[in-house]
Parts: C-alpha cells; sequence; structure tokens
C-alpha cells in the first residue's frame, strides 16, 4: 500500500484515537508535534514522524515556533496538477501531504478567564495552525478543524467519494472557522470596538 501521509496536529483530542487507527489501517503516516505527536505514539501500530525531525529544525521559542516550514507548506500549497510544482517539491524532498487535521489553541476559552491579560491571550493565540488550515485548503488537500467531521472523512476516504463539492465544503469550513479565531482575538484587543474599522478604508 501506497504511503501518504497526515499531518496532525490538535488542541482538541476528541475522536483522535479512532480516527488515527482508520487512518493508519488506510496507509497513512502521521506528522505531528508535541503533545498530538505524543498521543499518537502511543497508538499501537501508528506510524509517527516529529515534524522536528522531518524538518531537521527544532521546535523553539516554547514551542511558538514548530510547523511555519517550507517543507510542512511546500507540501500543502504545491498544486498537485502542475508538473512544474510536482517536480520542484520532489527537488527538495517535501511530501505531498494529503491530510490536515488541526484545530487550534483555545482562544476564546483563555479569553473567558477571569483575569486573563492580554499577554496571557496573546500566548493563547494560534499562529502556525491557522497557517496550516489555510494552506491546505487553498492547496485543495483534505482538510478538516472539527473533531465532529472526522466519521465524515474516513467514510468518503473509504468509499472514495472524496470529490471537490466535499473538499470545497470542508474548505468553506476551514475559513469561517479562521475568521471567527480572528475575529474574536480583535474583539478581544480592541475591547469590542471593532465595528468602527472593519471594513473601513485606510484614510493615508
Amino acid at each position: 500500500m501506497q504511503k501518504k501521509y497526515a499531518l496532525v496536529s490538535v488542541s482538541d483530542k476528541t475522536g483522535l484515537e479512532p480516527l488515527a487507527r482508520r487512518l493508519a489501517r488506510l496507509g497513512y503516516v502521521f506528522l505531528s508535534t508535541g503533545g498530538t505527536a505524543k498521543a499518537l505514539k502511543s497508538i499501537e501500530g501508528l506510524e509517527v514522524i516529529e515534524v522536528s525531525d522531518y524538518t531537521g529544525f527544532p521546535e523553539m521559542l516554547d514551542g511558538r515556533l514548530k510547523t511555519l516550514h517550507p517543507l510542512v507548506h511546500g507540501g500543502l500549497l504545491a498544486r498537485r496538477d502542475s508538473p512544474k510544482h510536482t517536480e520542484e517539491i520532489a527537488e527538495r524532498g517535501i511530501k505531498d501531504i494529503d491530510l490536515v487535521c488541526v484545530n487550534l489553541y483555545p482562544l476564546e476559552t483563555e479569553i473567558a478567564k477571569p483575569g486573563a491579560t492580554a499577554d496571557d491571550v496573546l500566548e493563547q493565540t494560534d499562529i502556525g495552525g491557522p497557517a496550516m488550515l489555510r494552506s491546505a485548503a487553498k492547496g485543495k488537500r483534505l482538510v478538516v478543524c472539527d473533531p465532529a467531521d472526522y466519521p465524515r472523512v474516513i467514510a468518503a476516504i473509504e468509499e472514495r467519494k472524496v470529490d471537490e463539492a466535499f473538499l470545497n465544503e470542508l474548505r468553506v469550513k476551514v475559513f469561517m472557522h479562521t475568521a471567527r479565531y480572528d475575529l474574536a482575538s480583535a474583539r478581544y484587543h480592541s475591547g469590542g470596538r471593532i465595528d468602527g474599522f472593519i471594513g473601513e478604508k485606510p484614510t493615508h
């Protein structure tokens, strides 16, 4: 069975084990980081590659810098209908990533905590997660950000029903998810005063 690559990095680990087991049976190898990699490695029979081992670049800055690397995003953004892109990633040893499963740091939970400071909220503001989701969506990869969709995604793979309509449905969900995330951040850091500048044209 030909190896396929799944990039998995989740804050909410609901449903992770059954998803991972079924993906493994379908021939997927896992690229992962931090606590998600640890959780995946605890499941017997999975092939798990730490992103830092893949990129050759260690996690640093207290985990702030992990997945923002060309070996990751090249494998998400390369157009599969472009021989040039296919050749470029092959020349640089970039794995073509088939599936991305990412959900984000719990920003709104942090915002809701009594006494949370702006620094606390910034620390729980995900950077790599939204970047991976958006790259995967742009690259027309199978991308899932909601654990509730795991069974549907597995069924679509097993039944070979991963068509453009299904990919687009998940893509829309990703862009809505990241937009809500950014909006929550903007509302917090503006003290709720965002209506006055959202959509305004610059005055200079």
